[in-house]
């Protein structure tokens, strides 16, 4: 028997499809998780606070497969999981559905001013025009990240007849390669941000990319929030020297109560909701956790692995 180290939450869907080879350690509590974490060869622990995560992977001396529903697990011991030699599929994937509609509805609500659509009908006010008159066909998107998110972001972009030019290393079918789009900032009506965070994209978006931007230019985050110079970008929209941002993800978060993004008129702050805009996400972990189960047991590939080294 191999020993599961498995969330309460997600027992519902995954304890009757559990092959008999699998004894599951189901635990509720953070305390339950430490206590059995040393039995466990396989580990799906996720929680809402990152801090117990770590101190549970760091407990599960013996684990030799980490399963977990988050795409970016920056925070997580990678150098003990790899010194370790445990292997680590992520939820890539699992939520680049509705991260990709959300982009859409984002540009889309600003490009209309449909947040002021909104506010007027809360005073019971009937506008007598449009607040935003941007239309999205013939605009042109640069797109960073070419993950399943930014793969399900273009086709959908290209579907309101946007021109999506993406960041590929090759360079192939018109893409820009990793060193020219620095250059072409100022080509672009869109900046998407799709990129997971490794210590080469910190800070990637700055006051130089910032600068190199358009006036209208608008730049949508729904990477991570330490992607993108916070300070610089707050001046950039202080100083409208660009259009817009549109901020799934901030760098804190929470963001703070005080913080000025919160206030200013052309920033939308969505408070990481996208990911969250769906009621499939546990149905589709767990179907692809079951499968993995079996490519574990056959000695195949459980999918999809991390690059332990790239960090994601």
């Amino acid at each position: 028997m191999t020993k599961a180290l498995l969330s309460a939450l997600i027992r519902p869907l995954v304890e009757p499809r559990l092959p008999e080879w699998v004894e599951p350690l189901w635990f509720a509590s953070k305390d339950q998780a430490l206590e059995f974490a040393p039995e466990a060869e396989i580990g799906w622990f996720d929680l809402n606070e990152k801090e117990p995560m770590v101190e549970i992977a760091r407990a599960a001396t013996g684990l030799k497969w980490m399963n977990s529903i988050y795409a970016g697990l920056d925070f997580m011991p990678l150098d003990l999981l790899k010194q370790r030699g445990v292997t680590v599929t992520n939820g890539v994937g699992i939520n680049a559905l509705t991260i990709a509609e959300y982009v859409v509805m984002l540009m889309l609500a600003h490009a209309k001013g449909y947040r002021e659509v909104v506010r007027a009908q809360d005073r019971h006010e009937w506008l007598l025009d449009s607040p935003g008159k941007r239309e999205l066909a013939g605009e042109r998107v640069l797109l960073l990240g070419m993950g399943a998110i930014g793969s399900l972001i273009k086709t959908r972009l290209e579907a309101f007849d946007m021109k999506v030019v993406p960041v590929r290393r090759s360079g192939a079918d018109g893409a820009l390669k990793p060193g020219e789009w620095r250059a072409k900032l100022g080509d672009f009506d869109w900046v998407v941000l799709a990129v997971p965070s490794t210590p080469e994209t910190r800070h990637m978006i700055g006051a130089l990319e910032l600068a190199q931007m358009r006036p209208n230019g608008v730049l949508v985050n729904i990477a991570r929030g330490d992607v993108v110079d916070q300070e610089a970008l707050v001046e950039a929209l202080q100083e409208k020297t660009i259009e817009a941002a549109l901020l799934d993800v901030t760098d804190p978060e929470p963001l703070p109560e005080d913080h000025p993004l919160w206030d200013l008129e052309n920033a939308q702050v969505t408070m990481h909701l996208s990911g969250r805009a769906q009621n499939k996400m546990f149905q589709r972990s767990a179907d692809r956790f079951v499968e993995n189960l079996e490519r574990w047991e056959n000695g195949e590939p459980v999918q999809p692995q991390m690059d332990l080294d790239a960090g994601y």
